[in-house]
């Protein structure tokens, strides 16, 4: 008889962020997904669940979109991909139009796009332009970075430079970049003037950090940053790979508080969770800064960098915004799930506090032992929803395209096994 499904994954998955040996115990039975529709995934023996993390912040529109599924056929029967390493593509050239397009009336505005392949690799994009540009320009000292306490920017050596998230440099300490980290505004004005004399780039995920337990930051301190930044001449990176595409209520973070950076970093929702894609936006004055003998190229690219089935997803997702009135359908839910969470943090006395931003949501949970979270939002599979916690943080972050009662029913889930696993 051959081996099941389980077995199999057993035998030769690695899977990401998961300790292996709890997951290949004898008792452990993996949850294998076979399907979607919408916002509902469905496994193996038939039960359905509520995507209540969108597949790891990466579904926007839901799964199996007609639009986008049909996007894909189109590009399927022309071309799966073309290197854009000395080539280009129809369907890579189009995205970057549309993407710049959202800032085409911005100062200044972000017309250059740089195509990669997930937001660990947008970001190395975008120090990688930093430190070059600087050289360049004549003031190469300028090669540290700040960012903020807790913040996450990715997992390749660069990114995870910039993290304050200790797990996940360990036991890596010096990843290759200096870094100094700062907590708020007040310890970022404190810094050394040297410092700044030596700082390249500010790296931030705008309104709200993730892995951080879905920490808010406040109104008004990303404007207040760019000002800082444009004072000290220090260029701003926002890491919006979380945050795009309607999560916070705009399509953008940054466009809650009127920020333009200087390099956007883009991935998850790019595709509206279908295929790996990452794009970083800058200006043309970091563009120019390039232009010249070989001596100036930027020698950093991927073999699927601008990969056309992948564009071809991200155009029509972005077409469905327009098309669905995506943004203007999600604010009622917003309101809604405003509602609903007010209502769950003053009945479940297991709720210490709830942060929420746009369809996006945090809840603590009070409890010493740091896999409570866990096991609640394992309880929840029982409960008809499928979610991630940030240790005792439960982190609510459904596609855009849930439903109302979908919505009811994903909060209740969270109500119901917090109170089965803590009662």
């Amino acid at each position: 008889m051959p081996p099941s499904l389980s077995e199999l994954d057993k035998s030769h998955f690695w899977h990401p962020f998961t300790q292996m040996q709890d997951w290949c115990a004898p008792d452990h039975e993996p949850l294998i997904i076979k399907s979607g529709k919408g916002a509902i995934l469905t496994d193996t023996k038939n039960n359905e669940y509520i995507d209540g993390n969108s597949s790891i912040w990466t579904n926007i529109h839901g799964h199996n979109h007609p639009a986008i599924n049909e996007a894909l056929k189109i590009q399927l029967t022309r071309i799966s991909h073309a290197s854009a390493l000395g080539l280009t593509n129809p369907s890579a050239i189009k995205l970057a139009a549309k993407l710049t397009s959202f800032f085409a009336d911005t100062t200044p505005p972000l017309n250059k796009v740089f195509f990669s392949d997930n937001g660990s690799t947008a970001i190395e994009c975008a120090v990688r332009m930093a430190i070059q540009f600087h050289h360049l320009t004549g003031n190469p000292r300028r090669n540290r970075f700040i960012t903020f306490s807790n913040a996450y920017h990715g997992d390749t050596l660069g990114a995870a430079s910039l993290g304050g998230i200790t797990i996940f440099r360990s036991p890596i300490e010096n990843l290759g970049l200096t870094v100094s980290s700062v907590e708020n505004m007040e310890q970022l004005r404190n810094l050394p003037e040297e410092t700044l004399e030596q700082t390249a780039a500010l790296a931030i995920e705008p309104l709200i950090q993730g892995a951080a337990g879905m920490q808010t930051w406040p109104p008004g301190m990303l404007a207040h940053l760019r000002q800082w930044c444009d004072h000290h001449d220090i260029f701003l990176i926002l890491d919006e790979v979380m945050t795009a595409f309607g999560r916070t209520g705009t399509m953008f973070a940054c466009q809650r508080e009127y920020v333009v950076p200087d390099f956007l970093c883009l991935a998850k929702g790019l595709t509206g969770g279908y295929l790996p894609l990452a794009a970083t936006l800058t200006s043309q004055k970091v563009f120019d800064a390039f232009l010249g003998d070989a001596s100036k190229t930027l020698y950093y690219g991927h073999s699927y960098s601008g990969n056309p089935l992948a564009a071809a997803a991200a155009i029509a997702s972005l077409k469905v915004f327009e098309d669905e009135q995506t943004l203007s359908n999600l604010q009622p839910k917003i309101t809604l799930l405003t509602q609903l969470l007010d209502h769950l943090k003053d009945n479940n006395p297991h709720v210490s506090a709830i942060r929420q931003c746009g369809f996006i949501a945090g809840i603590d949970v009070q409890h010493e032992d740091p896999r409570t979270g866990a096991r609640i939002c394992l309880e929840a599979r029982n409960h008809g929803l499928l979610t991630r916690p940030v240790l005792n943080t439960l982190v609510l972050m459904p596609p855009l395209c849930t439903t109302d009662d979908q919505l009811q029913s994903a909060v209740l889930a969270l109500n119901t096994a917090t109170h089965t696993i803590l009662s």
